[in-house]
């Protein structure tokens, strides 16, 4: 954890601006002839286990399951006794209506056939990429706090840590695959959950830990 607050600040400032700069063009932007050349360039090697697989790693980010996911997940915290931690881990769920609101206000469409071959068709507009946003937090988070609580198991708190940094390391290239995104609205969804993870960080790091189960 950066004990360096004026630092912290300055990171911070500077991801929201950038996302406020990349909000504003984007407005004024929606289809940017660099996003579709990434998007080809992305979809220039297409199979049908590639379809599956970039589906399935988008799988944590469709609803009911990016609910669930979170709400079970918190649960195994809260019944092992990481009460603290579960409320944390739930509250990332109030992004959903950050990026709800964001989407509303930018309302760029999503990509059309015209540009890319859709292998998703979502209903939502297009920027920030809710999934990005999503992944980040929610598994970036994790794997903060697999760094954090050293009362779990070592080799389940290695494998969560290495299926997290997957996850949020593929899901931008997943999102441009299937069609879902143009690449700035990944760019848009990683700023944001960062964003959104540096309040989450900042209070659970506020106060000591709890007193950890035996």
């Amino acid at each position: 954890m950066i004990k360096n607050k004026s630092l912290l600040l300055t990171i911070l400032f500077l991801l929201i601006i950038s996302f406020i700069i990349l909000s504003f063009y984007i407005a004024k932007h929606p289809v940017l002839p660099f996003d579709v050349n990434v998007s080809l360039d992305v979809q220039e090697y297409q199979t049908a286990w590639l379809d599956k697989l970039m589906l399935a790693i988008s799988f944590f980010g469709e609803l009911p399951w990016s609910l669930l996911s979170v709400l079970v997940i918190a649960a195994i915290f809260y019944y092992k006794n990481y009460k603290r931690e579960s409320y944390f881990i739930a509250s990332v769920l109030c992004s959903g209506l950050i990026i709800l609101c964001i989407k509303n206000i930018i309302n760029r469409p999503r990509p059309t056939s015209f540009y890319v071959r859709l292998v998703e068709v979502n209903r939502f507009q297009s920027f920030p990429s809710g999934h990005v946003l999503s992944y980040v937090l929610f598994f970036g988070f994790l794997i903060i706090l697999m760094q954090r609580l050293k009362t779990i198991p070592k080799n389940l708190r290695n494998a969560i840590t290495y299926v997290s940094v997957f996850l949020v390391v593929m899901i931008a290239p997943s999102r441009i695959y299937l069609g879902a995104h143009w690449f700035t609205d990944t760019v848009g969804g990683f700023l944001l959950g960062l964003i959104c993870l540096f309040p989450l960080c900042y209070y659970y790091f506020k106060k000591p830990d709890n007193v950890v189960p035996n």
